[in-house]
C-alpha cells in the first residue's frame, strides 16, 4: 500500500500507464488536504475530497485563478501576465463579464442547432472506417468530432481543421515524448494559433458569418470592444478546451466500455440508458484532472489552515471517486443515479461553458457506434498521454465487423 513518501503526483511519469487511482484513495482517506513537497517550487496543497474541491472551486474571492494562473505549474512573470487575460484565469466581477459575452455563442437554442451538423459529422467519420473494419479510434473517430464542431463554431474552414488539433497537441502534450515537444516549440504552436487567429478576425469583421467568433469581434466589454488579444485568448481556449477534452473523453470512454464489456451489451440493450451513461463517461474519465487556485487571506480547506498565498490543486479525478458520495467509485455503472461528478467542475463561476455541448456530442458519438460498429473491441495496445492536467489517450486500436459506409446506401 502506497504511503504518503511515496505519492508524487508532480511527475507526469505516473500518469502513462493509469491515472495513479490507488493513491487518490489513500490521500482521501489519510490526508485529504496534504502539503505536497515540489521539486524546483514551493510545494502546494492538494485536494482530494469532492465536498473540498467543489467549495475551492465555487469560492472565488478566497481562492483565485487570476493570482498564478489555473495550472499547476509556476509561470514566468511575463507569461503569467499574458495568461492572466485568459477568461479561465480571470477571478470575478472580470470574469463574470466576459462570461457573460462568451455565454452568447453557448446559448441552449444554439447549442441545440448544432446537433444535426453533429449527426452528420459524425455518420461521416464512421463512414469513413467502416468499410476497413480497424482503425485507431482516437485519430479516425474521437478526435475528429470535436475538431469539425469546434471548427464549425469558431468559424474555421473545416480544411484547416487538422491545424488546429497539431497546434493543441503541441501545447497539451509538451511533456509527452512522442510528440517530442520543447518549451520553445509549445510557445511557437501558441504563437502561430494567435497569427491565424488574428487573421480570422480580420475576415470576420470584414464579413461577419453566423458563428461564435464573429459574434465576439461585435461585442463590446463596458462601452469597449475585445482587443486584438482578448479575441486570440478566446480563440486558443476555446481550441484547446473545445477540442482536448472531448476527445479524450471519448476516448476513455470506449476504453473503460472494453474494460467492462457487460456495460457495453447493456447499453446495446437498452438505449434509454445513453443520458445517464454519458454521466457516468464523464465522471469515470473526468478528462481534466486538476486545476490550480491561489489563497487570497488566511483559510482553512477541510480544518486544515491554509496561508495566503499558498497554492492550492484541487483533483477533479479524485473527488469522482469519493466514497462519501458514489457507491462504488471505481465501478463503471451506466446506470449509475444520482451521479453529481464535477467532470465539468461542480459549479461555481468557472463551471463548464462548453457542458451542453460536450454531452451532446458524446451522446449523439456513442449514438452512432452503437448502430453502426455494435461489436467494436479493442485490438492492441493503449497508449496514453504523458500528463497530470489532461487525461487523456492518444491511440486505441480498435476492430469490428466491416459494413458499407451509409453514404453509399442512399
Amino acid at each position: 500500500m502506497a504511503g504518503l513518501s511515496d505519492i508524487d503526483l508532480t511527475d507526469s511519469k505516473n500518469f502513462v500507464a493509469g491515472v495513479p487511482h490507488e493513491w487518490f484513495a489513500y490521500l482521501r482517506a489519510n490526508a485529504p488536504v496534504w502539503w505536497h513537497e515540489e521539486k524546483g517550487g514551493g510545494g502546494f496543497w492538494c485536494v482530494t475530497k469532492y465536498a473540498d474541491c467543489v467549495a475551492v472551486n465555487r469560492d472565488a474571492e478566497r481562492f483565485s485563478s487570476h493570482r498564478a494562473g489555473v495550472l499547476i505549474w509556476d509561470q514566468e512573470p511575463e507569461l503569467l501576465e499574458q495568461q492572466r487575460l485568459m477568461m479561465l484565469n480571470m477571478d470575478p466581477p472580470l470574469h463574470t463579464r466576459y462570461r457573460r459575452l462568451v455565454n452568447k455563442g453557448f446559448t441552449p437554442r444554439m447549442i441545440a442547432q448544432l446537433e444535426e451538423r453533429i449527426h452528420q459529422a459524425t455518420s461521416a467519420i464512421i463512414d469513413e472506417v467502416c468499410e476497413k473494419g480497424e482503425c485507431d479510434f482516437v485519430t479516425a473517430i474521437s478526435a475528429e468530432l470535436p475538431l469539425i464542431v469546434i471548427a464549425d463554431l469558431l468559424g474555421v474552414p473545416q480544411s484547416e481543421r487538422h491545424q488546429m488539433f497539431d497546434w493543441s497537441n503541441t501545447m497539451v502534450g509538451n511533456e509527452d515524448p512522442e510528440y517530442q515537444v520543447t518549451p520553445e516549440a509549445a510557445t511557437e504552436a501558441a504563437m502561430e494559433l494567435y497569427a491565424y487567429a488574428s487573421e480570422l478576425f480580420a475576415k470576420k469583421r470584414a464579413d461577419p458569418q453566423d458563428d461564435l467568433m464573429s459574434v465576439l469581434t461585435q461585442v463590446e466589454v463596458d462601452g469597449e470592444n475585445l482587443s486584438e488579444l482578448d479575441l486570440e485568448l478566446f480563440f486558443l481556449l476555446l481550441t484547446v478546451a473545445g477540442n482536448e477534452t472531448t476527445r479524450n473523453l471519448i476516448s476513455g470512454a470506449m476504453h473503460a466500455f472494453f474494460e467492462h464489456p457487460d456495460q457495453w451489451q447493456r447499453l446495446l440493450a437498452d438505449r434509454s440508458l445513453i443520458p445517464s451513461a454519458v454521466e457516468e463517461m464523464l465522471r469515470f474519465v473526468s478528462p481534466v484532472m486538476e486545476f490550480r487556485r491561489q489563497a487570497t487571506s488566511a483559510c482553512e480547506i477541510g480544518g486544515v489552515p491554509v496561508a495566503e498565498g499558498d497554492k492550492v490543486v484541487f483533483w477533479h479525478v479524485s473527488a469522482n471517486r469519493d466514497e462519501d458520495v458514489f457507491e462504488s467509485p471505481d465501478s463503471f455503472d451506466i446506470g449509475r443515479t444520482p451521479n453529481p461528478h464535477m467532470a465539468f467542475g461542480g459549479g461555481g463561476p468557472h463551471f463548464c461553458l462548453g457542458a451542453n455541448l460536450a454531452r451532446m456530442e458524446i451522446r449523439v458519438m456513442f449514438g452512432h457506434l452503437l448502430d453502426r460498429l455494435p461489436d467494436i473491441h479493442q485490438d492492441g495496445e493503449i497508449e496514453r498521454l504523458q500528463s497530470n492536467f489532461i487525461n487523456g489517450v492518444k491511440h486505441l486500436p480498435v476492430a469490428f465487423s466491416p459494413s458499407a459506409p451509409l453514404a453509399a446506401r442512399r
